[in-house]
C-alpha cells in the first residue's frame, strides 16, 4: 500500500465526514480512564461510568488511587467487565504513582517509544489501548489500529490477510507524516466509516470508498 493510497483514503473520508473532534474528555486523566473503560463496550456505557466517577468526585489520579477496588468496580459498573476494568485502572494508577509520583505530566515527558513500552508493560493494557492513551491523552504521534482498520483495508485489498497489529501500525506510520492531528483524524474517520458503512455485513452503496477496488470474497 502506497502513501498516495493512504492519503487518498483520508481525503475521501474527510471530505465526506469532516473533522471528528476526538477523543472525548476534559482532561488527560479522563481520556486515559475512557481508553481503558472502552475495551469491549460502546462509548455510551463508558460515558455513564465516567459520569458516576465525576458525580462522586473521584475522577482524579489521587482519588482513584486511594479508592478501594470494590468501590471503584461498582462506580464503573455501566462500562461492563467492571471488576476486570477496575483492576486495569488500579494497575495503571499503581504504576503512575510508583514510577512517576502520580504525575501524568512526568509520564508524558517520556519519548514516544518509551511511553509505549511503559504502557504495554501494565497488566491489562494492550496495544490499542496503549496507543489510544499515547495519541489522545499525551499527544504522541502513534497511529491507533483497531478492528475497523483491519476490516476496511482488508476489504479494499490494501492489507494481507493475517497482518498483525504492529505491522498495520507501522504501515501507517512509515507512509504518513508523523503528525498527531493527522493520526487523530484518520483513526476517528476509519471508526466512523466502520460504524456507518464497513460493518460486519457491509453497506457499500454510497460508501466514501465505494469506487476503490474491493475484494468481494472478504466482504462477509
Amino acid at each position: 500500500m502506497s502513501r498516495q493510497q493512504l492519503q487518498d483514503i483520508y481525503e475521501r473520508l474527510f471530505m465526506r465526514f469532516g473533522a471528528q473532534q476526538w477523543w472525548p474528555g476534559q482532561t488527560t486523566f479522563e481520556i486515559i480512564v475512557g481508553a481503558i473503560l472502552t475495551q469491549n463496550t460502546n462509548w455510551g456505557n463508558v460515558e455513564k461510568a465516567i459520569a458516576n466517577l465525576k458525580k462522586h468526585g473521584v475522577l482524579s489520579p489521587e482519588k482513584l488511587h486511594q479508592l478501594d477496588a470494590d468501590t471503584l468496580a461498582e462506580l464503573i459498573r455501566p462500562a461492563g467487565y467492571y471488576n476486570i476494568k477496575a483492576g486495569r485502572l488500579k494497575s495503571f494508577l499503581n504504576r503512575l504513582f510508583a514510577k512517576f509520583d502520580g504525575d501524568l505530566e512526568r509520564m508524558g515527558q517520556l519519548s514516544t517509544d518509551r511511553l509505549r513500552e511503559e504502557l504495554l508493560s501494565i497488566k491489562g493494557i494492550g496495544p490499542e489501548t496503549a496507543d489510544s492513551i499515547a495519541l489522545y491523552a499525551f499527544g504522541k504521534p502513534v497511529f491507533v489500529v483497531d478492528a475497523y482498520t483491519g476490516r476496511i483495508l482488508g476489504r479494499h485489498r490494501l492489507l494481507e490477510p493475517g497482518a498483525g497489529y504492529e505491522e498495520v501500525r507501522m504501515l501507517f506510520e512509515s507512509s504518513l507524516p508523523r503528525e498527531v492531528q493527522l493520526y487523530n483524524e484518520y483513526h476517528a474517520l476509519l471508526v466512523r466509516l466502520g460504524k456507518e458503512y464497513c460493518k460486519t455485513k457491509p453497506h457499500c452503496a454510497g460508501c466514501p470508498l465505494e469506487e476503490l477496488p474491493h475484494d468481494t470474497e472478504r466482504l462477509f
